[in-house]
């Protein structure tokens, strides 16, 4: 992952254009005309070896000729010659190019990537339409259209795409921060481009359309970064597309690659639309800077009755509320538009022939009232009234509103007679939409942003108890059927794999021939039900495996007898090993669930959750996500199904232990993550009820995999190898480990009990307590680019484990330079801690392959800057804060030292 040179491409100096050229049409042509007249304050240089001009400037010859290096180069040349371009490029000293030609074979996008690595030059494409950065002048493009500036930036792998956004927000006095056409993704892909832009002050908000990810892991650490800082929003081209191939189980068979993606944008907070219109209304809705919504309620203010039905079915469909209006309100609006007998409702119907200051007063009144979340103004054409008159109040009701808390999304209806309206709303940054629908989505798309955004703040509670796996079984059971070159464990095997995470499993004990079933039945006692057990068959009721409600040991015999001949002649080649005999669970109000994982070709391992039972298929109510999860993570998985509602209880039926539930999730997120070897696995049925649950049944399937253990998750797991014990100066052990969500109360407590000054020394101004925005930013980390360490152990006066030093560092999307901060506990200062933890992190930088950490000290602060000197870090002044003093230490030269 890296952002390293991109300035070059985005910020340039200079440009070249190389493949110049004055014939009408060309891709040479188009691209000169937008640059040379985009307002760049900067040399560009055409480089063409036929023609003598372009656009009124000399060109030159060859790249060799350019008189400086180009920062930028922008390339219109055929497939064949732009690795020789590269190349010369590469040694004139050029840092980022644009390959906007397109019809590269594989071979030949090979060969541009090897030809642009070892110079160090960025790709943009090939085959991509460029890119335009307004507020720069930079139109290195062959678009139709100059965009205007604003505030938002838009990365799409179509290039119409970026010129039909271009087009229609151009119209409506939209403007972007950038519009970049990634084309085939030789180089730079979504990943670094999140990077890139999140960290850029100019841009508030990041539209992507996607068709396919290169890097699951770079995506989902990029994507994960960005919308803690700005809102993202995604389209996905191909939700029809058929599922990935089908794997023999029932999870795999619904882990459609279509959802993976829902689950994987989710995961990262993203705000995923589904139609091209919903983009464009999304632009229309983050180009005018709305406030933050804060709930779900909307009011609706029309003058026509049958619109604001309208607007109302479509907000309860897509799962929003209408706001009630306070009695302080209703005395407003009655004081403004005349006393009525029946109280005003919403939507607020204000009259067909409803002139500019009845809107106004109206507004005015909606505006002061705490008890919406925002206001959706419609108008519908009417001859009394000039509807242009109409938004113009509005806009300037809008404007006087003082501290404002409410977006106002407006839709006003008609083409002509709303044409003049729609744009005075754009010209004062007012989003307006075509239709009240489209609005509504407007709404529901900050409705769904702000919850996304709240899933990732949320402090997660723990894990009710603590589990330790027994690791060893689970390797030997695997172990023996790589060994046998067995795809599947049996029955038997998975129940014992999943007994070995602590996950409860009916009682099954294995039997070689019909005498011994009948002895393993006569032990359990009750009914049992038989199972045939062969590694061959997977679905074992499809060729008359299972047997229920046996009540003895004669009848398990004879039924044992008569299974082995069925299965037999319709699987005959099938190896049977003998059969599983297993408790008949009596539970008659359980629920029967369905817990699966299974592998896809980008993401990774995918679990799933949802409705099971034989019918499966069928109901097809079931939700994905990525592991690892957490407890908060497993309840929300499970809330976005249909049963989840059941399984809070109704009418005589009890809730189902919902902690258990999400443990058995967070247990085979668990197994999943420490067992590589697992491809697929699928619990179905997994009974649940009050009193917990139980697993029915289970399959494993296991291959060699293809990356080494966590590499094959598209989120970094929890470092465990990271955790360890040290020993402080007065002989006290504390347990050092990475750090989690949820250690937010540990957070909390540790800055409770600081001084004021180390907390001014350590975050440079007074400080009483970290909000909950804060303490989240510290504890949810990605593992991937950040890390945080903490020492934990017992309070001396309760016993409660609590947090008496953290350290962290964050590393560049390049992974070169990493920044720390350190901080203990005021009454642990002179035990060591600090640089024993300060000890800990360089450590893991350097295994990183991290090159330099920094940190900024305030000059006061002697016991850090003493700390620091120890440990090898070295003084730089800070020349624009005289009071900050930067320290820094060469990972490489301190290693060599060593």
């Amino acid at each position: 992952m890296t952002v390293r040179n991109l300035d070059r491409m985005f910020k340039p100096a200079s440009i070249a254009l190389v493949g110049a050229s004055r014939k009408a049409g060309t891709i040479g042509a188009l691209v000169a005309r937008n640059l040379f007249h985009a307002g760049f304050d900067g040399p560009i240089m055409p480089v063409s070896p036929t023609e003598r001009a372009v656009e009124g400037v000399l060109t030159y010859k060859t790249i060799a000729d350019l008189p400086i290096t180009p920062d930028l180069a922008v390339i219109c040349n055929p497939a064949d010659q732009v690795p020789g371009i590269l190349e010369q490029l590469g040694q004139k000293g050029t840092k980022a190019a644009m390959v906007l030609s397109g019809g590269f074979t594989p071979e030949q996008m090979r060969k541009v990537y090897e030809a642009a690595s070892p110079h160090l030059i960025r790709l943009l494409g090939p085959n991509s339409l460029g890119a335009m950065v307004p507020g720069r002048g930079l139109n290195a493009s062959f678009g139709p259209v100059s965009p205007k500036k604003g505030d938002v930036a838009l990365v799409a792998q179509s290039s119409m795409v970026v010129t039909s956004i271009v087009d229609w927000a151009t119209a409506r006095g939209i403007g972007f921060s950038h519009l970049i056409s990634l084309g085939e993704k030789a180089d730079v892909d979504f990943g670094d481009l999140l990077d890139y832009l999140a960290a850029d002050g100019g841009v508030r908000a990041i539209l992507l359309y996607i068709e396919s990810i290169n890097d699951a892991r770079k995506f989902m650490s990029a994507a994960r970064s960005a919308a803690r800082q700005k809102p993202v929003i995604v389209i996905k081209a191909g939700r029809s597309e058929e599922a990935i191939e089908a794997a023999s189980s029932h999870t795999g068979a619904l882990a459609v690659s279509d959802a993976v993606y829902d689950a994987a944008f989710r995961r990262a907070g993203l705000l995923r639309v589904d139609e091209l219109d919903e983009l464009f209304d999304a632009v229309n809705t983050l180009a005018t800077g709305v406030p933050a919504i804060s709930g779900d309620r909307l009011m609706i203010l029309t003058n026509g009755g049958g619109m604001g039905v309208m607007a109302t079915d479509s907000l309860v469909k897509a799962g929003g509320r209408l706001a009630a209006l306070s009695e302080e309100t209703q005395a407003k609006l009655d004081a403004a538009l005349g006393a009525s007998t029946a109280p005003r409702g919403n939507p607020l119907r204000i009259g067909a022939d409803a002139p500019p200051k009845r809107y106004a007063d109206a507004l005015e009144a909606l505006l002061a009232d705490t008890g919406n979340d925002a206001i959706l103004v419609l108008n519908c054409p009417n001859a009394t009234t000039d509807s242009t008159a109409v938004a113009q109040a509005v806009v300037e009701t809008i404007h006087k509103a003082t501290g404002r808390r409410h977006p106002v999304l407006t839709s006003w209806l008609g083409d002509t007679s709303a044409a003049e309206a729609r744009r005075r709303f754009a010209g004062n940054r007012v989003p307006t939409y075509d239709t009240p629908s489209h609005a509504v989505k407007a709404f529901m798309h900050l409705v769904e942003y702000r919850r996304n955004q709240e899933l990732l703040m949320e402090t997660p509670p723990s894990v009710p108890n603590d589990f330790a796996p027994d690791g060893i079984m689970v390797r030997k059971i695997i172990a023996r059927a790589i060994a046998e070159k067995r795809d599947w464990l049996t029955e038997y095997e998975a129940k014992r794999v999943l007994a070995a995470y602590n996950i409860p499993v009916v009682d099954t004990r294995r039997a070689e021939t019909p005498e011994e079933a009948a002895r393993c039945a006569e032990a359990i006692g009750g009914p049992v039900a038989l199972k045939i057990l062969s590694p061959d068959i997977s679905h074992k009721s499809d060729v008359g495996g299972v047997a229920l409600h046996l009540t003895d040991g004669s009848e398990v015999r004879v039924e044992a007898e008569a299974m082995l001949a069925r299965v037999r002649a319709l699987a005959p080649d099938a190896a049977i090993e003998g059969f599983t005999v297993q408790e008949m669970a009596v539970r008659p109000d359980a629920y029967e669930l369905i817990v699966g994982m299974t592998e896809n070709e980008l993401f990774g391992p995918v679990l799933l959750f949802g409705e099971g039972g034989i019918g499966v298929e069928v109901v097809e109510d079931y939700a994905l996500a990525l592991p690892p999860l957490n407890m908060r993570l497993a309840t929300e998985l499970m809330g976005r199904t249909r049963i989840w509602r059941r399984l809070q209880g109704y009418r005589s039926m009890k809730a189902v232990d919902i902690d258990a539930v999400a443990l058995t999730l967070n247990k085979i997120s668990q197994l999943i993550v420490d067992f590589p070897e697992i491809a697929e696995l699928d619990v179905n049925p997994l009974l649940a009820d009050h009193e917990g649950v139980l697993a029915l049944d289970a399959a494993i399937r296991i291959a060699v995999p293809e990356l080494p253990g966590a590499k094959r998750l598209a989120i970094r797991p929890y470092p465990k190898s990271l955790e360890g014990d040290i020993r402080i100066k007065d002989g006290r052990q504390f347990f050092v480990r990475p750090i989690l969500p949820e250690d937010e109360p540990l957070v909390h407590h540790m800055v409770a009990n600081q001084t004021p000054e180390d907390l001014r020394l350590r975050f440079f101004a007074p400080l009483k307590r970290l909000s909950h925005q804060a303490a989240a930013r510290l504890t949810q980390i990605d593992y991937d680019r950040e890390m945080g360490l903490v020492a934990v152990g017992p309070d001396p006066e309760t016993g409660k484990t609590i947090m008496y030093g953290v350290v962290r560092i964050t590393a560049d999307p390049d992974n070169q330079r990493a920044e720390y901060a350190v901080m203990v506990r005021s009454d642990m200062k002179g035990q060591g801690l600090g640089f024993l933890l300060m000890s800990k992190i360089l450590d893991y930088a350097r295994s990183r392959g991290i090159k330099e950490v920094y940190g900024e000290v305030l000059r006061e602060n002697t016991n850090m800057l003493g700390m620091c000197r120890a440990l090898g870090f070295v003084r730089k002044e800070n020349l624009d804060e005289p009071g900050v003093v930067e320290v820094k230490i060469d990972l490489e030269k301190a290693r060599a030292a060593v």
